[in-house]
This record gives C-alpha cells, sequence and structure tokens, in this order.
C-alpha cells in the first residue's frame, strides 16, 4: 500500500514513517496542504492519506474536502491525526469524508490498529 503522510512537523512525519514502515507500505510525505494537493497530482492513487489538521498554506480539513471532491480518491483511507480534540472537529471530518480520527499523542499500536482495520474493511 501507498500512504501519504501530511504533517508540517519533520519529526511528526519520521514517526509515522517508521510506524508505516514496519507495516511494509511504501510512504510518501508532505508538509503542508498545498504540497499534499501537488504531491497527489504527482503520485495519482494512494490507498492512505494520513492528515494533520494543522498545518499551514491549506489546512487539513481543507485538503481532505479537496480530496474528496476527486473520484480517483474515493477509496483512499483519510485518517486525520491531530491535536484537534474537540468533538466538532471530529464530527465535521467525519462528515466531510474521513474514515477515522487519531488524536495526537498517539501509540505505534493506535495507528498501526487504525490503518490494519481500514485496510481489512476495503478488502469487504
Amino acid at each position: 500500500m501507498k500512504i501519504l503522510i501530511v504533517d508540517d512537523s519533520r519529526m511528526m512525519r519520521m514517526v509515522l514513517r517508521n510506524i508505516v514502515k514496519k507495516l511494509d507500505h511504501e510512504t510518501i510525505e508532505a508538509g503542508d496542504g498545498e504540497e499534499a494537493l501537488a504531491v497527489l497530482a504527482q503520485h495519482g492513487y494512494v490507498d492512505f492519506i494520513l492528515l494533520d489538521w494543522n498545518i499551514p498554506l491549506m489546512n487539513g480539513f481543507a485538503v481532505l474536502q479537496a480530496v474528496r471532491k476527486q473520484a480517483l480518491y474515493d477509496k483512499t483511507k483519510i485518517i486525520m491525526v491531530t491535536t484537534e480534540a474537540e468533538i466538532e472537529s471530529v464530527q465535521q471530518a467525519l462528515t466531510a469524508g474521513a474514515n477515522d480520527y487519531i488524536m495526537k499523542p498517539f501509540t505505534h499500536e493506535i495507528v498501526q490498529d487504525k490503518i490494519a482495520l481500514l485496510a481489512s474493511n476495503a478488502l469487504l
């Protein structure tokens, strides 16, 4: 599987990359919202997007909305990985098309379990 990691923190991208690599998945990365859309345009379909809400140039929610408008990404699983903990934010993201939500800080197991669960649901 190919997974796009979008976070403005280089350290957070590294942490997520290491978690994903342990699952033997390919990763690509972006540090802001505009770069995320450019990376998608360059690489085409990705299986998953791990998306921070609070990123520069175009926040993660706007990226989520832009991705969900493109039919190519209908089957792409999007997990918001963020410090946005208010229930309204969670509901807003899920309503807009996020498949799941992970609160920072998180454990390796939480990320791995969410990816595995969504990947297995995609096979059904």
